[in-house]
């Protein structure tokens, strides 16, 4: 059995993807709508949806998210929905055009980061971002170390 979903404000978070600031230098963020199905929705509120290899690429009809994951549910089972498949996601033209245009010339990626219902709304926060080298990687953990070393210190004072 999947996590509750942690609330806060008029947030609902479903599930994040953790790895991806780890792997990931994220230039910008957007907010987008997501295109669901009855069950789909039903399942995301129980918590059940994975964001692990996930990513979003701008087609003829619009930006899709390809391989995230939405579990079964189970009382809609007659009538359910393939865990994976590709889900139009909701964005304005504007910032499609832009962020396409990213993709195609600069060698970008559109990761999601996190599902979410917003007001009720099923939402999902992308973030444009380069791949990282094994160095910046690197850099990173030494970052994060550096870091717990120093709250270490501050507390045993």
């Amino acid at each position: 059995m999947a996590k509750p979903p942690v609330t806060t404000d008029q947030i609902q978070i479903v599930c994040e993807h953790r790895r991806a600031k780890f792997d990931f230098t994220f230039d910008e963020t957007l907010e987008a709508g997501l295109v669901l199905t009855g069950s789909e929705v039903k399942a995301m509120r129980n918590g059940e949806a994975s964001l692990n290899d996930a990513y979003a690429m701008p087609e003829k009809t619009g930006l899709v998210l390809h391989n995230a994951h939405i579990g079964q549910y189970k009382p809609a089972s007659n009538f359910g929905h393939l865990p994976i498949r590709p889900r139009p996601l909701l964005v304005n033209k504007n910032e499609l055009e832009k962020w396409s245009a990213k993709v195609r010339e600069r060698g970008y990626s559109i990761i999601p980061m996190s599902l979410y219902f917003k007001n009720g709304w099923a939402k999902v926060k992308l973030g444009l971002g380069k791949g990282k080298k094994d160095i910046d990687r690197r850099d990173t953990i030494k970052e994060r170390e550096s870091k717990r070393e120093m709250d270490r210190a501050i507390r045993r004072r």
